[in-house]
């Protein structure tokens, strides 16, 4: 018997990821749509988080209601360190920064269109 496919779509994952991140005062939330740009995903989040501690704290929250209530593991890097947190949700990937760090990579004008402004 073949597994069954999920029940819930990318945008429902997004929208979950957002009000997470908004619930723990994540700062500067960026959205990308990825649709048509790779095959990595279909939609980018970025976030800031104030301290080392509150990125940490906001990855763990996340992942632990992204298995709660869609029964995804999501494959995480960078927790321990808490300077820049990878989450990896399959359809939806987020990046949580401390506000330093994201400036340094600026990973959000590798996938805007140029010109483009995060929103």
């Amino acid at each position: 018997m073949a597994a069954s496919a999920p029940q819930f779509s990318s945008e429902d994952l997004l929208e979950r990821i957002l009000s997470s991140l908004d619930e723990d005062k994540a700062e500067d939330v960026t959205r990308i749509d990825l649709r048509g740009k790779t095959s990595i995903g279909d939609y980018m989040v970025v976030a800031s988080g104030r301290s080392t501690r509150q990125v940490a704290a906001m990855s763990e929250k996340l992942t632990e209601k992204l298995k709660h209530e869609f029964g995804i593991s999501c494959k995480v890097e960078g927790k321990d360190a808490g300077d820049w947190v990878l989450i990896d949700t399959g359809d939806v990937i987020v990046h949580i920064f401390r506000p330093e760090v994201r400036e340094f990579y600026q990973i959000e004008k590798m996938w805007l269109p140029a010109g483009a402004v995060a929103s």
